[in-house]
């Protein structure tokens, strides 16, 4: 058994709008200083794999399925047994 956990945010040249009304909601509440934010989702997934070929696995679904490759990247992790 082995976990995935990934992380997909937009590209760095790609505007987040999301990201920056957060960023001037911060400053509103007094915040001062934050020059950037960028959001992001985050997925985990519990798989049944052998850990040797679920990065692969895991790198496919992530840029078939939770990523849109043309604007967002993303960066995975997998854990064993639930450790890294």
């Amino acid at each position: 058994m082995i976990k995935a956990k990934v992380f997909v945010t937009y590209k760095q040249s790609v505007l987040d709008p999301q990201g920056e009304t957060i960023r001037r909601s911060l400053e509103t509440l007094g915040y001062k200083g934050v020059e950037r934010v960028r959001q992001g989702k985050y997925f985990e997934i519990d798989l049944d794999w052998d850990p040797k070929v679920g990065g692969k696995m895991v790198e496919e679904i992530s840029r078939r399925v939770l990523s849109n490759p043309v604007i967002e990247s993303f960066t995975f992790s997998i854990e064993e047994n639930g450790k890294k």
